[in-house]
């Protein structure tokens, strides 16, 4: 035994373990971007990227005020109309297979400099000739992008075509028309081994260490097969995660064009899973027509940035940058939706959004209602609330898994719980929250083959949908004013 003389200490372990907590809102969007502005244009397709900003959003998959491209409406949304973070983004449009050949140009130089005045350009397959003489890339002339995306072409003076007078350029350009639900879909590629679009969901986790809170589509969630797949990833990501997704009605010519549509257009797209957030229609706001899914998941996001993290507080009756609703055509044509039509879009399960002193969401009901009334699948905030709870929960206490199965660990496991309800109640973000172990559901068969079972008793707080006030007339009051 060692001699021990003088004054020492011991630390032990803190009994009680503090909550990692996943970010509630986190918006995991697939789409399309002008990939051929992005820094890197070939990692930028099918890789989860992460942006903490706009600058990093235009560096790693390239912006464009050009919203043909669903995730520039996106980026739009999260960094200019709600300044919110961070994003993952996935583009699913290839420059190798959705393209097109440009328009052969003919440009005039000034100064040395040539514009073409075309978007989409990949500058790797450009052409560029002065005459019948073709130029090189880096020794004759270099390509650049402008503000508007257009390529200018700034002509080297030791190079050739250093006095030419036009140039004639040919090359291809993406083209996002050509990407369909099957690219947002993706899949698994067995020879390559590589993953593509939503199935891309698993790796943001392992990526970046933080649980997907919303997945959002813009645009092509419209579709049925794409909506039905959204709503499958929002169950057991990664085996252990639960999220909710935000998917666009459709109100195209064949979709929802007045609010008296939307029931049966969203009961023919099969839009009934409680994890999923049905918007209709679109909105336009900066003077762009953006898909709702964009501008809702963004401003849900943002509240929950807002209210410490945590995903209790409903995102409807936000007020939100728009001018206007419209429908998906080629002229946006403008609907206007007063209260009573959104009460009904909202009675079929649906969020739109209306203008009372400003245009506002509305509505708080997941897609299963009103097949299901059941609070917590039925309120968004309550659905969104009980996903994010157990996604804390699993990685709090993974770190426990195979430890000594004793009494030690399931009080440890049971004091932090509590206490973490207790500090969320007395904040007032949820009505209670306690979590019990009961010998009922832990036989001993159970426990001799490692497994412990607790029950978790969540009560968020729904939303306060209907205020009713009720106004009678006293004539007790009148005679005493006259008395």
């Amino acid at each position: 035994m060692a001699y021990n003389r003088g004054v020492r200490i011991l630390e032990n372990p803190t009994a009680l373990t503090a909550p990692i907590l996943g970010t509630a809102g986190l918006q995991v969007i697939v789409g399309t971007s002008p990939v051929n502005l992005a820094e890197d244009p070939e990692r930028a397709v099918n890789t989860p990227m992460v942006a903490n900003s706009f600058a990093e959003a235009s560096v790693a998959v390239g912006y464009s005020d050009d919203m043909s491209y669903t995730l520039n409406q996106s980026i739009y949304a999260s960094f200019k109309l709600f300044p919110v973070a961070p994003v993952i983004l996935i583009n699913v449009l290839d420059p190798k297979k959705h393209k097109t050949a440009c328009e052969e140009a003919s440009c005039p130089v000034r100064d040395g400099q040539a514009l073409m005045e075309q978007t989409g350009v990949l500058l790797s397959t450009l052409k560029v000739k002065d005459g019948a003489e073709d130029l090189t890339q880096g020794g004759d002339y270099l390509a650049t992008f402008d503000n508007d995306g257009y390529v200018v072409l700034t002509l080297l003076g030791t190079g050739k075509g250093a006095g030419a007078e036009t140039l004639t350029v040919t090359g291809d350009r993406i083209d996002p028309t050509k990407v369909t639900e099957k690219d947002i879909i993706g899949g698994y590629n067995v020879s390559t081994g590589q993953e593509s679009g939503l199935e891309l969901i698993r790796q943001v986790y392992p990526r970046f260490g933080m649980t997907p809170g919303l997945i959002v589509a813009p645009g092509f969630s419209r579709h049925p097969s794409v909506s039905a797949v959204m709503a499958a990833k929002c169950e057991d990501i990664n085996d252990m995660f639960r999220c909710e997704c935000v998917v666009d009605v459709d109100c195209t010519a064949d979709g929802a064009q007045r609010y008296t549509d939307v029931k049966t257009v969203k009961e023919k797209s099969g839009l009934v899973s409680p994890h999923m957030a049905a918007v209709w229609p679109k909105v336009i706001a900066g003077g762009y027509p953006l898909y709702y899914s964009a501008v809702f998941a963004a401003i849900t996001a943002y509240t929950d940035a807002g209210n410490d993290d945590v995903p209790n507080l409903s995102p409807s009756n936000k007020m939100m940058a728009v001018t206007a609703t419209c429908l998906d055509d080629e002229d946006d044509t403008e609907v206007s939706i007063d209260k009573a039509q959104a009460n009904m879009v909202a009675s079929y399960g649906v969020i739109t959004a209306t203008n009372i002193n400003g245009f506002r969401t509305w509505g708080n009901n997941t897609a299963v209602y009103p097949s299901s009334t059941d609070p917590k699948d039925r309120w968004f905030n309550c659905r969104r609330f009980f996903s994010w709870w157990g996604n804390s929960f699993i990685l709090s206490y993974f770190q426990y898994v195979d430890r000594p199965l004793s009494k030690r660990l399931v009080k440890s496991i049971c004091d932090a719980e509590n206490i973490r309800g207790n500090a969320y109640v007395a904040q007032g973000k949820c009505a209670g929250a306690r979590i019990e172990y009961q010998a009922d559901d832990n036989p001993v068969t159970d426990i001799i083959n490692g497994k412990i079972t607790f029950r978790q008793y969540l009560a968020p707080f729904p939303p306060a949908e209907d205020i009713l006030n009720i106004l009678e007339f006293d004539p007790a009051m009148l005679q005493s004013a006259l008395e």
